[in-house]
């Protein structure tokens, strides 16, 4: 790997089990196990999981967190309540597109904003010369995140095997804070870009390989 690419918490398992690694987005990223068309269909015809945890994470709290992002995103996020994501667009001041990105509303004073791996220095910097006037704290806790993206259509009932939460309550572009397989504080989120369905898993770096081993337990019962 070269030294100039960054590495996800999961990077050694894939090295391992024999993936094709490539640089993406400043990452040595999976790109492919047995081969695409395989991993396609399994994706549309029963489930399979990635690892997107090179996608940036930040986290906006404060008073004024609310009125803050109703300033730097084109959606209405005063429509958000807890519980709910909303996909927006990150604009600057030519009306051009900075990134397209995830709100995550946990209470009106606390947010957590999911960009693109690509843009995350760019969005920061952004996002920081908008702050003044607003009492609200950014924080860029992307390199502390891991993120799994369960997706297909069996993704869900593959995933209650983990947790006892009933995940088929969980309405798209919702999510949750539990615990599965026995890891706490799992955002499970019903999202995803695959068209198939599923869930995003945001946990923490320490206990992702262990939630990893379990999904993949699972998924071969």
């Amino acid at each position: 790997m070269s030294n100039d690419l960054k590495s996800t918490a999961l990077e050694q398992i894939h090295i391992n089990l024999g993936a094709k690694m490539v640089p993406f987005a400043g990452y040595n990223m999976p790109v492919q196990y047995n081969g695409l068309k395989l991993e396609h269909a399994a994706v549309r015809e029963a489930a399979g999981m990635f690892d997107v945890s090179h996608m940036g994470e930040f986290f906006v709290t404060g008073p004024d967190a609310l009125a803050f992002l109703q300033k730097v995103t084109t959606n209405d996020v005063s429509k958000l309540i807890p519980g709910k994501i909303q996909y927006s667009c990150m604009p600057n001041e030519t009306g051009g597109i900075v990134d397209d990105l995830l709100v995550y509303c946990f209470s009106a004073e606390h947010f957590l904003l999911v960009v693109n791996a690509s843009n995350l220095e760019k969005d920061w910097n952004h996002l920081q010369g908008y702050t003044k006037g607003f009492d609200v704290v950014l924080v860029n806790d992307s390199d502390k995140y891991s993120l799994l993206a369960v997706q297909g259509p069996k993704a869900t009932s593959l995933l209650q095997k983990l947790t006892k939460e009933n995940l088929s309550e969980i309405k798209y572009y919702n999510f949750i804070i539990s615990e599965m397989s026995g890891v706490q504080d799992v955002i499970i989120s019903a999202t995803g870009y695959t068209g198939s369905g599923g869930f995003e898993l945001y946990v923490s770096n320490d206990q992702v390989e262990k939630l990893w081993h379990d999904v993949i337990e699972a998924g071969a019962e």
